[in-house]
């Protein structure tokens, strides 16, 4: 009787521990290009968004930016990056998929096809991704700000932003246009105040950029949080699974 109490005891103390268990990890990994890339110090004020998703996420939930300035949809493979990723990958997790800025280079190294290659790559980013048990998540590259002489914004990605499109509705994968989002945020913003949000300075303004800078391209701290955003508003237009992991 006394070995059955025990047992029975011991059986409630080991569901008890268990029962406040910490959660599982979820992890969000971030492959990409440089508008969404880690950066160094010496490159302030230069931000890439996937910099500052991290202060977007609840408790529990890491973010793992491995996006490289840089880098097509093919150079991140040829370089072993998608493997250090791809083995990393749990089951549950996330990865979210933006490239295209250099897609576009001709450069033999990093250049795709958009309507053929660069789609085949992505197709390769969202079937590894699925073999792991994870979620992939397309996104088209965000705009540049590249105004023509009426104040219009000029269509800088010729047809990678449709391919990402077309290759997320192949797989049935979320897609995310990031470019159409932040084409419509920069061009409300307008010619010159959407300078705010890219990589322009002053000479003097910071030590490291002594000349100052003008840089359509690449985000600053701030532009880095609007464009985040626009990637969690996404995410919860479409009432993803990744939106319960957001503040």
């Amino acid at each position: 009787m006394k070995k059955c109490k025990f047992i029975f005891v011991l059986i409630s103390m080991i569901f008890i521990v268990l029962s406040f268990k910490t959660p599982a990890k979820i992890n969000v990994w971030m492959i990409g290009d440089s508008t969404m890339a880690n950066k160094k110090p010496d490159k302030a004020p230069e931000t890439g968004w996937g910099m500052v998703l991290s202060e977007y996420v609840k408790a529990g939930v890491v973010v793992h930016n491995h996006a490289i300035n840089g880098r097509s949809s093919k150079s991140f493979i040829s370089e072993g990056r998608w493997k250090a990723v791809f083995d990393s990958i749990q089951p549950g997790d996330f990865v979210i998929i933006q490239f295209g800025h250099n897609d576009e280079k001709t450069d033999s190294a990093r250049h795709t096809d958009a309507k053929t290659s660069y789609k085949m790559y992505l197709k390769k980013y969202i079937d590894d991704t699925r073999q792991k048990g994870a979620f992939p998540i397309v996104c088209s590259s965000i705009v540049r700000r590249n105004f023509d002489g009426s104040g219009n914004l000029v269509q800088t990605h010729g047809d990678y932003i449709e391919a990402a499109c077309q290759i997320a509705l192949e797989t049935k994968t979320p897609y995310i246009d990031m470019e159409a989002k932040s084409r419509k945020f920069v061009a409300d913003l307008g010619q010159e105040e959407s300078k705010m949000l890219y990589l322009f300075c002053k000479p003097g303004e910071f030590a490291n950029r002594p000349n100052g800078v003008r840089d359509s391209t690449h985000l600053n701290t701030y532009g880095a949080h609007q464009v985040a955003q626009l990637f969690i508003t996404g995410v919860k237009e479409q009432k993803l699974a990744l939106k319960k992991y957001f503040k």
